[in-house]
């Protein structure tokens, strides 16, 4: 951090500063995205770039991902450094070719003569009352792709020092923003440019009763939820991967050996989603040092509900890691 008076900013303002800076500080770094331009794009994150930086390198785009993406790794290949947004995360399935099948293989396929330095914004708006076909989270589809890193802040402060050290990276980037934390929460961000390194998680809160691995949105609840337990004498361990491929396997599982048990969260779906590979992850480097099961908080495999009612019990709280944390210690 640097000395003076701390600044605070919002997470979505800490996306647009780290997008700026490396605009100014790079002239290849461009923007491709629906309603980028006047209208500042669809959550506001790029407003004001379009008139700072011109129609030349902040760009709308048609209404077509597959396009977007597509147009984007002609530019990586060219030379530039692209950072393309698909509005909402359950469009990229569209984009999902493109994505998957070229950008994530041409390094390789090249014996590393291609560069693609290509970075894919998109976000999820669980908790928005956006209904089964704007809210999903399923970063785990991606996970499954070597090549392809796969980066989910869940601070201001972390999303900054991200989406520079996903702009500089020479291999393409999916970056995962949620969209209920833009304007929700606010956080100590430096002024000054600064890179995060991609794969490396961050302990949010030592412990020594449980360690709780928690991604996106659920590291807040994680650690509203470890302070409730504080009050009842149960010392928690937050860990934010931050990255999910690389997955800062080491930390996670360390943490575990300590507490000696463990709690993983996330947004999407139980079966096949993020809790199970994290859950893996501790089973594969841990196991002789868990004292009770590895429990997972994942929402329920099944659509998500238009009704904001029905929206909230289907996503996951605070109150339910609570409930996990006490049902293993």
């Amino acid at each position: 951090m640097s000395s003076g008076e701390e600044r605070i900013l919002t997470y979505a303002e800490a996306i647009r500063e780290g997008l700026r800076q490396e605009m100014q500080r790079d002239q290849s770094v461009i923007l491709m995205v629906e309603d980028i331009g006047a209208y500042g794009g669809a959550f506001k994150v790029t407003k004001g770039l379009l008139e700072e930086f011109g129609p030349e390198r902040v760009r709308d785009t048609p209404i077509s991902e597959i396009a977007i993406v597509g147009a984007a790794i002609g530019a990586a290949i060219m030379g530039l450094r692209p950072v393309a947004e698909i509005m909402y995360m359950d469009f990229l399935p569209i984009a999902t070719e493109q994505l998957v099948i070229q950008a994530a293989k041409m390094r390789f396929s090249s014996g590393g003569k291609l560069k693609i330095p290509l970075v894919v914004r998109t976000q999820y708006s669980l908790g928005r009352a956006h209904a089964a076909q704007h809210s999903n989270f399923f970063p785990v589809w991606y996970m499954n792709v070597p090549g392809l890193k796969v980066v989910a802040p869940s601070t201001p402060y972390d999303a900054k020092g991200l989406i520079i050290s996903s702009i500089r990276d020479d291999n393409p980037v999916l970056f995962i923003e949620c969209a209920v934390l833009y304007y929700g929460v606010k956080g100590p961000v430096p002024e000054e440019s600064y890179e995060i390194p991609i794969g490396v998680a961050d302990v949010k809160r030592k412990g020594s009763d449980v360690t709780v691995v928690a991604v996106s949105r659920l590291v807040h609840e994680a650690l509203k939820a470890a302070e409730e337990l504080e009050k009842k004498g149960i010392s928690v361990e937050v860990i934010d991967p931050r990255t999910l491929n690389p997955l800062d396997r080491k930390t996670i599982v360390e943490s575990v050996k300590k507490t000696g048990r463990a709690i993983v969260a996330a947004d999407d779906c139980k079966t096949g989603g993020v809790t199970a590979e994290l859950a893996a992850t501790i089973v594969e480097g841990a196991f002789d040092y868990l004292d009770a099961p590895v429990v997972r908080v994942a929402s329920p495999d099944m659509p998500i509900p238009f009704s904001p009612s029905l929206e909230n019990q289907y996503m996951r709280w605070a109150k339910d890691i609570v409930e996990a944390v006490e049902s293993i210690v």
